[in-house]
């Protein structure tokens, strides 16, 4: 019953305002009235003028680094590891001991060639003597010229088989210094699998040493990211990579490293599995601080001058064009106008870099838009400052 009375005061002080009105200014209070109505019905939606600024966006890929040598440190010949002289993690110089291996069968691999070669000289000498004799006796006529052939063979054969103790002996000292694994380059100790005691071959990685006074991040760029830098085909590789600013690196805990790299390399092949193409930044790293196998983000940032920017919420797709709602009054009301516009496709995941569709001035809404939401085309609306708008959702 309450609820009744209620409405019908209502509906009263709405007819007499109504009446009022129409006495008032006839149809300019009418129309007032109307507008009043829709004002109270439209929704209050954050805006944005749009002005022409400078901005920098910050393209991001993810990264994987590698030092600037990963090498495998592998003995080259079998044997028991009779001392390790590294630990894991530690900085090296090139030339410096690693491993040692069992040296005594290769030593005595060398004393065999050793003895080896002394008998094939004792062997030389006799033949030489032999052949001398035999050309004396063969200048008398004493002896025929297939004796004293015989005779010069023997020493050719004794000279061949000198050489081929040597080689052997050089071969088995060569073996024997194998068994001292150095450092082939400055760097960082990773894993060592193997202890004093394993017996390990050519096939063993006994650690990785990586020199990390450069360290390499790899990154890659999508096949559309290379038609858009390259201009569609109108600008070259080389000039692409010296087109790009100094590459950023953040680390995996969000720390920024404190030094720039460089874009160095663009592979010219697309994967077609991934559609994208390899690339590659070098980095300086004379504290160390990064390391082969760590992640992290590349970022190349991407200045902008005198052009209009807009967050990307502002904007939605539809069958590959993207829109925005600009607030233009139409019939005395103010409205969401549907318009479509172009933007640069590099972007760093929040904002668009405007290319043709908005002029300084247009107040673009930037709450509401895309699938679900509330924003339709031509519908009243009420523009407020995001600021104002945060703080009404703040107080809500």
């Amino acid at each position: 019953m309450m609820t009744k009375v209620l409405k019908t005061s209502g509906l009263t002080a709405c007819g007499c305002m109504a009446l009022l009105l129409a006495s008032c200014g006839g149809n300019d209070a009418t129309q007032q009235a109307a507008m009043m109505a829709a004002a109270q019905q439209a929704p209050q939606l954050a805006t944005i003028t749009a002005a022409p600024a400078s901005a920098t966006l910050d393209l991001k890929f993810p990264t994987t680094l590698q030092g600037k040598t990963d090498i495998d440190v592998r003995p080259q010949v079998s044997g028991t590891i009779q001392t390790v002289n590294i630990d894991e993690g530690a900085v090296v110089r090139k030339g410096q001991v690693l491993f040692t291996l069992d040296p005594v069968p290769y030593q005595a691999a060398v004393n065999q060639a050793k003895a080896a070669v002394d008998a094939a000289k004792v062997n030389v000498d006799n033949s030489k003597l032999t052949e001398a004799q035999n050309k004396l006796l063969l200048d008398k006529n004493i002896i025929s010229d297939y004796v004293y052939q015989q005779a010069a063979n023997a020493l050719s054969a004794a000279n061949a088989q000198l050489a081929q103790a040597q080689a052997a002996l050089t071969s088995a000292q060569k073996n024997l210094s194998y068994c001292t694994i150095t450092a082939p380059s400055n760097g960082v100790v990773g894993q060592i699998p193997f202890r004093q005691g394993s017996y390990v071959s050519p096939q063993s990685a006994l650690t990785t040493v990586s020199d990390n006074s450069e360290v390499y991040a790899y990154f890659s760029f999508t096949e559309k990211d290379l038609l858009e830098m390259s201009k569609n085909g109108t600008i070259s590789q080389a000039q692409i990579i010296a087109s790009l600013p100094a590459a950023k690196l953040q680390l995996s805990d969000g720390q920024m490293y404190g030094l720039d790299g460089k874009v160095t390399t663009i592979s010219g092949v697309v994967n077609p599995a991934t559609g994208a193409s390899s690339a590659r930044a070098i980095f300086d790293n004379p504290s160390g601080l990064l390391r082969s196998g760590l992640t992290g983000t590349l970022i190349l940032p991407q200045d902008y001058t005198n052009r209009i920017v807009i967050p990307q919420k502002a904007t939605y797709e539809l069958q590959n064009l993207r829109y925005v709602f600009k607030v233009e009054s139409v019939n005395d009301t103010l409205k969401a106008v549907q318009y479509p516009i172009e933007v640069e496709r590099l972007n760093d995941g929040k904002n668009f870099v405007v290319v043709s569709g908005i002029e300084p001035g247009d107040k673009i809404i930037v709450e509401g838009i895309g699938i679900g939401g509330k924003v339709k085309n031509n519908m009243p609306v009420v523009p407020v400052d995001p600021k104002t708008e945060e703080a009404a959702q703040s107080g809500k």
